[in-house]
């Protein structure tokens, strides 16, 4: 059996990105129920809200679902604790060091996965007994790592130093994706992009039709002084690069991101002032369909790549 859906007990080895303004309960749900794994994105949530959305996720699925959890939040206690009293048994946790809060999560018996973008951070994440890796390359949308390293290099990377299970995540939005993530040695595919620009997704209606007419080239990694993150190039964004080409420090950065940026774009659908964070994949996604459909599209596309390269081999 396959060991990502063994570990967290689904049917297909396919996780859903827990996106910041995208993956609310209806998205996770509908994931899961398609036979995935859904993930909430805790990072744009107050911890009540949280609770909320873990509540409604199970109320509509028995199915295995679990949370992303950044853990540079700002009230991460509060959020991990959530999380313990409803009892949920699988954490996705990014943006830190995975020795933080890996021990703790495993004495309540949830299962943990880290995400990394680089084999040096993998090799870390071993040390602290994740039970699974997601290793993301840079042409991933929102936050990225430094190193710039493309999905297609990452993956062999980190198979190379660990045996941890391995999934791989950035620019996948496809069964022959899924299927080339494979045979570079990952064991499933977490997927962002992809589900975001469904109808589940929490996103505006305004974001998400904006990014299904993205072109090859109309996402840029910008924001490097601050952190890494791939961004739909808009007025905002030109905004970013003007500055920096001045010299701008990363306090003026800072100033000029200033708060809830990434909420007026993706949530509230301001396409020019407001922060969008997709992957380069998205312009290879035109229509806005349900999750089962995408599911389905997925898995057919999967088996119909294998056979091919099957028949094509002679194997």
């Amino acid at each position: 059996m396959n060991r990502i859906s063994h570990l967290f007990g689904i049917r297909y080895p396919i996780i859903q990105g827990g996106m910041a303004w995208c993956s609310g309960w209806r998205l996770a749900a509908a994931v899961s129920q398609a036979g995935g794994l859904g993930l909430i994105g805790a990072g744009s949530m107050h911890p009540e809200t949280l609770r909320e959305h873990i509540r409604k996720c199970r109320q509509a699925t028995s199915l295995p679902f679990g949370v992303n959890v950044p853990l540079m939040y700002p009230e991460i206690d509060k959020i991990m604790q959530i999380i313990v009293d409803e009892q949920v048994q699988i954490v996705f946790t990014s943006a830190g060091n995975p020795k933080t809060w890996t021990e703790y999560l495993h004495d309540h018996g949830i299962k943990v996965a880290h995400v990394v973008s680089s084999s040096r951070f993998a090799a870390k994440c071993e040390e602290a007994g994740v039970d699974a890796i997601v290793a993301e390359g840079f042409e991933a949308g929102g936050h990225n790592g430094r190193e710039e390293t493309t999905t297609l290099c990452l993956i062999p990377a980190v198979k190379r130093i660990c045996a941890t299970p391995l999934i791989a995540a950035g620019g996948i939005a496809s069964g022959e994706a899924i299927l080339a993530a494979r045979c570079l040695g990952a064991d499933g595919v977490q997927i962002g992009t992809r589900f975001a620009l469904t109808e589940e997704s929490s996103a505006h209606f305004t974001f998400k039709d904006r990014c299904l007419r993205l072109n090859e080239g109309d996402t840029i990694l910008t924001l490097k002084q601050l952190a890494p993150t791939r961004l739909v190039k808009n007025d905002f964004y030109r905004d970013i690069e003007a500055a920096e080409q001045r010299g701008a420090t990363a306090d003026e950065i800072r100033e000029l991101l200033g708060r809830g940026r990434a909420k007026q774009g993706i949530f509230e659908g301001d396409i020019y002032q407001g922060e969008l964070e997709i992957g380069q994949i998205a312009s290879q996604i035109k229509r806005l369909q349900p999750v089962a459909e995408v599911m389905k599209e997925l898995v057919d596309d999967y088996h119909t790549a294998l056979r091919r390269i099957q028949d094509e081999t002679g194997l």
